[in-house]
Parts: structure tokens; C-alpha cells; sequence
């Protein structure tokens, strides 16, 4: 698919933090776009400067449940899920089937309309790794009954069914292995670590830390992650290939790093580690590099501030 090309495009999860940055980016390289969400975690806001815009339109709908386009799909792009741990683990339930069936839906609209397919998965697949860095040719240190399993082994299975419709069915498919992503239009309430320690700084509350700090996570800032899908759609690369910024930092260092940028005077505090908290994650983008010519660009301290000043902008809309 190369860039340009007119291409008419379906990004379920369309409405939400990672589908709604997509949509604006396909747009802008001259793809029509077919966004679909349930709005459950997504929010119309993300989108609503799209609205009237030539090549756009917007369904709701919960691809779990059914998913049908009319006209001609170039391409199906599987983002919608619950994604932080905040909604999956509120959301049980939904988020299994949205990784199942609602899988195994948009795999039917791409068969039936000789559509490209590309997977938003995770580093989750990973789980708490005890190989680090995590490259795509580890299988992961999953606990398929703990409580995040239910987002972990969802995106596995997502996985797994995608590469059956390929192998079986000859469908052309990408899977892409997403690893902490940030930025404008994340959800201030979403639970995930640099959205919390933004929102408390900024209003001066103690910043919350769960266990001692020293897990580590490596941060993407969502411009980065975006260019990475679409080198990655537009590849032969069927995948998975790992999206990730691969500098890592403890989350102690992310909450000091957010009071400098924010000028706060917040306080640390610490709370119990949650079960099955990954004590580690970074992702070895060798084949990104390689095979997509992809790397971040973006540092954290840039990309907080960023994201920063959207966040105050938003919280005064």
C-alpha cells in the first residue's frame, strides 16, 4: 500500500487514543477512512475536527457483536480494545471478546473484501518477561488466570487467529506488538502511568507510585507509533514487529521526569505493587529498524511536555 494511494481504510477503535491519531494520518496522506467505535473507551472529541471532512465517516459499533462495510476496504486496521489496565480489568469480559470475536469480525470483513489486515497487539504478549529486551521471537511469560490475563491472553489469541486466517486462507495480514504509548488525546482518567503522574502534577497532588518504582517501561510518543504503523502496513513484513521506543526508564525516574517538566511541587508517594505487574518491559526494534527503516524520534522529556500542554489546553476546553 504505498503512501498516497487513495486507498479506502477501516480503523476500528476510531474514536480512541491510538485510532483517532491514525484516522488524522491516513487522512493526510490521501486514504479514505472508515472509522468504527463503541464508544466505550473512546471519545467523539478525538474525532469530531473530522466530521464533514472528505474521505471520513464514522459507525458506532461494537465489532464483537457484527462488522460490515459497504463499498470497496483496501484495508481493515484492528485497534478497538479496552488497552490500559484501568478498563480491562473493569471490563473483563468485554475485552476477551473484542480480542476474539470481535477478531475474528474484522478477519471476515478483510477476507470477504481481499482487504489488508493489520493487528494492533501488545508488548503484553510478553507479559513479565524474563527475556529483556523483548524481541518478536519471544513467546512470553504469561499468567493466563491473573487478573491481567484477560487483556494479555485476549491479544495472544488475537494473534493466533490472525495468523491462522493467513496461513489458511492466504489473507495478507501485519501484526504489530505496541509497547507503551504517549501523548495528546489520552484520557486523563485512564490509569496509565503518564497520564496519572501529568494529571496529578498539574494539579499539584501526590504522585502516585505503585511498589518501589524501580519496574521500568519504555515510552513511545504517539507521532513515533503512528509513522511505525504505517511503515509497518505499507511493508511485506507480515510481522509481529515490535513498536517501541527501546529507552528505558523506572517509573521513579517518569515521576521525576514529569514534576521538572510540569515546574510541580508534588510529592512521591507509594502504594502496593497490583498482581502481576511486569517488573520490566523494552522492546528490541531490530526488525523495525531493519526491515520498516523506523525509530522514534521523539525523547520523553520532549514528549511530556507535549503532552503536558495538550492536557492543560483540554482540562480548560
Amino acid at each position: 500500500m504505498a503512501r498516497g494511494s487513495g486507498r479506502r481504510v477501516v480503523v476500528t477503535g476510531g474514536a480512541g487514543f491510538l485510532g483517532s491519531h491514525l484516522c488524522d494520518s491516513l487522512l493526510a496522506r490521501g486514504d479514505e477512512v472508515v472509522a468504527i467505535d463503541n464508544l466505550v473507551t473512546g471519545r467523539l472529541q478525538n474525532i469530531e475536527h473530522l466530521f464533514g471532512r472528505d474521505g471520513f465517516t464514522y459507525a458506532r459499533n461494537d465489532v464483537s457483536n457484527y462488522v460490515w462495510v459497504p463499498g470497496r476496504v483496501d484495508a481493515v486496521l484492528h485497534f478497538a480494545s479496552p488497552a490500559s489496565p484501568k478498563d480491562y480489568l473493569e471490563m473483563p469480559i468485554q475485552t476477551l471478546k473484542v480480542g476474539s470475536l470481535g477478531t475474528h469480525n474484522c478477519l471476515g470483513l478483510a477476507k470477504d473484501k481481499g482487504a489488508r489486515f493489520l493487528l494492533a497487539s501488545t508488548s503484553e504478549v510478553y507479559g513479565d518477561p524474563n527475556m529483556h529486551p523483548q524481541p518478536e521471537t519471544y513467546w512470553g511469560n504469561v499468567n493466563p488466570v491473573g487478573p491481567r490475563g484477560v487483556y494479555d491472553e485476549a491479544k495472544r489469541f488475537a494473534e493466533a487467529m490472525t495468523m491462522a486466517y493467513h496461513t489458511h486462507h492466504g489473507l495478507e495480514v501485519r501484526i504489530v506488538r505496541i509497547f507503551n504509548t504517549y501523548g495528546p488525546r489520552m484520557r486523563p482518567t485512564d490509569g496509565r502511568a503518564v497520564s496519572n503522574f501529568l494529571v496529578q502534577a498539574m494539579h499539584g497532588k501526590p504522585i502516585t507510585i505503585y511498589g518501589d518504582g524501580s519496574q521500568t517501561r519504555s515510552f513511545c510518543y504517539v507521532e513515533d507509533e503512528i509513522r511505525g504503523f504505517l511503515a509497518l502496513l505499507d511493508s511485506d513484513v507480515v510481522g509481529p514487529v515490535n513498536i517501541g521506543n527501546p529507552a528505558e526508564f523506572t517509573v521513579l525516574e517518569l515521576a521525576e521526569l514529569v514534576i521538572e517538566v510540569t515546574n510541580s511541587t508534588s510529592e512521591i508517594v507509594h502504594e502496593p505493587l497490583p498482581v502481576d505487574d511486569p517488573t520490566q518491559r523494552r522492546p528490541d526494534i531490530n526488525r523495525a529498524r531493519s526491515e520498516l527503516g523506523w525509530e522514534p524520534r521523539i525523547e520523553l522529556r520532549e514528549g511530556l511536555t507535549r503532552t503536558a500542554e495538550w492536557l492543560a489546553r483540554a482540562t480548560m476546553a
